[in-house]
């Protein structure tokens, strides 16, 4: 059994978690976003509205696909997809990639191994709607198979959207790892105040 002083203090440390630079705050109303999104390799239209009807939702935007921090978040995800799903939320990644790059990436099995979607904001403009910064790409940038990274990025940052369409919790300036794993303790607390 936790003391109650011990649960309150984690409980704020969770409900805050870490925010990033400039991110959208919690107990703002997320943006309804619409994407061209990948799961398992097939691409299909996201609509975070009609994913909040089935629960909360982690929106996590990340650089790049095939970059060694984001490979190691979207395996993590991956990993822990089914502990996400048991808390009844889901999970979509967001970056700049195209569909094209995201349709491998989600299908990987080192990777996002078709547990959870991975949604093309090309033009940044879900990223901005979220407040993130978005940077132009990097000359001569390669992802970990060699190719160039031609694409912006987005800053590194998961959102817990719970489905009042409200933003929950704001996570950033942690390691990849790290990042899932206070995601998913943020959706357990919402779970267990559920229940």
């Amino acid at each position: 059994m936790i003391p109650k002083t011990l649960r309150l203090v984690l409980g704020l440390l969770v409900a805050g978690a870490v925010p990033a630079s400039a991110a959208l705050p919690a107990g703002s109303a997320a943006p309804a976003f619409e994407a061209q999104a990948a799961l398992a390799g097939k691409a299909f239209r996201y609509s975070l509205r009609a994913e909040l009807r089935r629960g909360p939702v982690v929106v996590y935007f990340y650089p790049s696909a095939y970059t060694g921090g984001c490979n190691l978040q979207a395996h993590t995800f991956a990993e822990r997809s089914a502990d996400f799903a048991a808390a009844g939320a889901s999970i979509v990644g967001v970056s700049l990639d195209s569909i094209a790059r995201l349709r491998e990436f989600s299908a990987d099995p080192e990777f996002c191994a078709g547990k959870f979607p991975t949604a093309s904001d090309a033009d940044g403009s879900i990223a901005k709607s979220f407040a993130l910064e978005v940077r132009a790409a990097e000359p001569g940038k390669l992802d970990t198979r060699g190719a160039g990274i031609v694409h912006g990025r987005a800053e590194r940052t998961t959102f817990v959207i719970t489905p009042d369409g409200r933003v929950h919790a704001v996570i950033g300036g942690l390691r990849p790892a790290e990042n899932v794993a206070q995601a998913l303790a943020v959706v357990r607390q919402l779970a267990a105040a559920r229940s």
